[in-house]
């Protein structure tokens, strides 16, 4: 007997109608489900793995892309809504919970000194040595942190020129007393801004000072009770402590190095490697968060937001003119308006991580002893630097041709001490350095 085949409509109790119509709807609702994926994100069938990640930050006004993008809805619109931007007590926390990891309760990425995702990558600042490994997807800000000096200075009228407080921490020394110096984490950039600064003027930072770390909401305060005689750090503190009286700006770290890179976007890289369209997603979020920071329109609203207390919870008198470019340094007749180095998150190519920046970072940290003469910097460079990310990233923004810089490298830079960096070089850098801890 031959075995009849069913007809759909019979091994589905539907009519063929109804088939039709059911088989329709479905294909209807997949369209509109593509159709109303985020606004702007990238095409991708399957799109982000995770619909977030754990980003810590500190609170500083270089932190604002991160801000922005939770406040402004950037991270949902890329399809990653369940970002959190978590606040750090410290770099020193920050550091701890990336090697804990979200998984470990800690943190996937951060708002962070540069050069600390290549020191965490070598082992060289964590617990027993352990490296764990990271990257950095693009370049959150250029300028704008300050070197400031206590008020009982503020005759000597300290600028980029270090060498006046020579005499006067000598005299300290003589007294019994201990002349401080203050940073925020060892081999960080405001470790390195400090250091220049003072070995410029003659001033060893090891052996003619202490130095000390201080977390940056805390530098201020401490700086009231005398706890140092100078710090550096970003903004709004500095600009908080001219508007309490307690000190003044010595120098805007632009004026050492002109549109210098500061703080990145740094993401453990498991957790890249394992999310990739998430990681560019978070990306992509903070790069148009960047272009808005960066509009001088949005600048009163930015300086709104990050007052807000879940960010850096300050009143916006100690942001807003300096976010604006207004630079009162808190000594008679010097105040800037429209400075040049305004802290800049998208313009001249701020956003974008140049590996040879990141070559300078390392090639100082050799230079204080953070890391052995003859360390292959540009070897570790070529793992952690993500720049193709971020060129990826940009491609699929629409960001103009000339937004998208033609090289990994800036060339050679010029400090305001007349030393040239040139990345094809940095032993020749580091030899015309006097003040060093290292033989080159």
């Amino acid at each position: 007997m031959t075995k009849r085949t069913r007809r759909p409509s019979e091994t589905t109790g539907l009519s063929r109608r109804q088939l039709l119509k059911a088989t329709g709807s479905t294909a209807a609702l997949l369209a509109a489900a593509k159709l109303n994926f985020p606004a702007g994100a990238f095409a991708q069938d399957a799109g982000p793995e995770v619909k977030g990640a754990k980003l810590g930050f500190i609170a500083l006004s270089d932190a604002g892309p991160l801000f922005v993008a939770k406040d402004k809805g950037l991270f949902a619109k890329y399809g990653v809504p369940d970002t959190d931007v978590q606040k750090q007590a410290s770099w020193g926390t920050t550091r701890d919970n990336l090697v804990l990891g979200s998984e470990g309760n800690g943190i996937d990425g951060a708002h962070i000194l540069t050069p600390m995702p290549y020191l965490i990558s070598a082992g060289k600042v964590t617990q027993n040595n352990q490296p764990t490994p990271m990257y950095i997807l693009a370049r959150l800000n250029l300028d704008a942190q300050c070197i400031s000096v206590a008020k009982e200075y503020a005759g000597l009228k300290v600028g980029a020129d270090a060498s006046v407080l020579k005499a006067a921490f000598e005299k300290k020394k003589a007294e019994g007393k201990s002349a401080k110096v203050a940073m925020t984490f060892p081999g960080g950039t405001h470790d390195l801004w400090i250091r220049y600064w003072l070995a410029a003027g003659g001033i060893d930072p090891d052996k003619d000072v202490e130095t000390i770390t201080v977390p940056p909401p805390q530098m201020v305060a401490n700086m009231k009770v005398g706890t140092m005689d100078a710090f550096c750090v970003g903004e709004p503190w500095p600009g908080q402590l001219v508007h309490q009286g307690i000190g003044y700006t010595a120098v805007n770290t632009g004026e050492i190095w002109s549109k210098h890179p500061e703080k990145s976007l740094g993401m453990r890289a498991a957790w890249v490697d394992k999310n990739p369209k998430a990681a560019k997603a978070i990306l992509m979020a903070v790069m148009e968060a960047q272009q808005w920071a960066d509009k001088a329109e949005n600048k009163e609203e930015l300086a709104t937001i990050m007052a807000k207390r879940q960010w850096i919870n300050c009143p916006v008198e100690d942001i807003a003119d300096r976010a604006k470019g207004k630079f009162d340094y808190g000594l008679p007749g010097k105040v800037i308006e429209n400075s040049p180095h305004i802290m800049k998150y998208w313009r001249d190519h701020a956003s974008y991580p140049f590996q040879s920046h990141d070559l300078w970072f390392m090639t100082e940290d050799i230079r204080w002893g953070k890391y052995e003469a003859g360390f292959d910097s540009k070897a570790l460079i070529a793992k952690v630097n993500r720049e193709d990310m971020w060129r990826d990233a940009a491609k699929t923004l629409g960001v103009a041709a000339a937004d998208i810089p033609a090289s990994t490298s800036r060339g050679k830079e010029t400090f305001f001490d007349g030393k040239v960096f040139d990345p094809e070089n940095p032993a020749a850098y580091l030899k015309s350095l006097a003040i060093k801890r290292v033989e080159v």
